[in-house]
């Protein structure tokens, strides 16, 4: 018993110098970073090879890199050790309990498919935590406003910000009330979009119509859109589409139901890649309390093995 209790605990040692190694595809750098000689991480990784029986990396004089299996492990160790590291960080703040408040800008889809069902769980095992959740399509200045953090898509947060990501990669989708397609006909390209109604969206008063980007093998294609509506806000614009008014251009997980149970049919899909999804950012310069600490545990985005 007391042989298996030593290799259980040599496997997960290795199990995680192996992991720290791929991620930083260096050898020398994760013996920095572990405080580690270079040689032990080296004996952890090949004894941990030894174990399983199969190359898990490949190593050159210049750089490191995983084999197919190596590649597979790494992807199964990913969501368990962070859920690990998350979970012995709560331990840590339990004896000085996060509590105090929380602000946080979001938008209204963002906070239906990511935050509600994490933040709704942070406030019941910590009841002395109080958020803040301020709902605008409009991208707030987080520094004026004093908020803690907001929730944006990748592509619209400034360098200077700390980026965590909360959700995975998704993609934008071009919908409508299936009896609109049938009265107007169906777009097979973007530019055939110049002959439909589309239902623009201007997310604060200043700001210019959003344009519509696609891209399919590198082509590249921004539609200045027209149609009989503006709004400033995704959900009535969704509405909008599904009674008919014309095609709506939002994102994927606003309208994954609409598409399955028939009232929006989807158009243009092999125009729309996935691109980087939702992130949490803040301010680097700013003191974290420990129950934004917590929050930002519990709503980093860990990626499934089949994700």
């Amino acid at each position: 018993m007391q042989v298996e209790r030593q290799n259980m605990r040599e496997d997960l040692s290795d199990l995680a110098l192996f992991m720290v190694v791929a991620e930083l595809q260096s050898f020398t750098r994760a013996a920095t970073q572990l405080e580690l000689s270079q040689s032990a991480v080296s004996h952890g990784v090949r004894r941990l090879e030894a174990s399983v029986g199969i190359k898990l990396l490949n190593r050159t004089s210049r750089r490191v890199s995983t084999t197919d299996a190596g590649e597979k492990l790494l992807a199964a160790l990913r969501p368990g050790l962070g859920m690990i590291n998350a979970r012995i960080e709560e331990l840590r703040l339990l004896g000085d309990a996060p509590r105090g408040l929380v602000r946080i800008s979001t938008s209204k889809p963002a906070l239906r498919t990511l935050l509600w069902p994490k933040l709704s769980a942070v406030v019941r095992d910590y009841p002395e935590i109080q958020i803040e959740l301020n709902l605008e399509s409009r991208l707030t200045d987080l520094a004026e406003n004093r908020f803690d953090a907001g929730v944006r898509l990748k592509e619209f947060v400034s360098p200077d910000m700390i980026a965590v990501p909360i959700g995975p990669p998704i993609r934008l989708a071009a919908v409508a009330a299936p009896h609109y397609f049938q009265q107007h006909g169906t777009p097979e390209h973007p530019d055939d979009l110049e002959q439909h109604d589309c239902l623009a969206l201007r997310f604060h008063a200043q700001a210019p119509v959003y344009d519509w980007e696609f891209e399919k093998a590198g082509q590249v294609l921004v539609k200045k859109i027209t149609g009989p509506f503006i709004f400033s806000e995704s959900g009535i614009a969704i509405e909008a589409a599904k009674a008919g008014h014309g095609i709506a251009f939002v994102t994927e997980p606003e309208v994954i139901d609409g598409i399955e149970n028939g009232s929006l049919r989807r158009v243009l899909a092999d125009w729309c890649p996935p691109f980087d999804g939702y992130v949490l950012c803040y301010s680097g310069r700013r003191n974290l309390s420990s129950a934004f600490r917590l929050v930002i545990d519990r709503l980093k985005y860990v990626p499934t093995l089949d994700a």
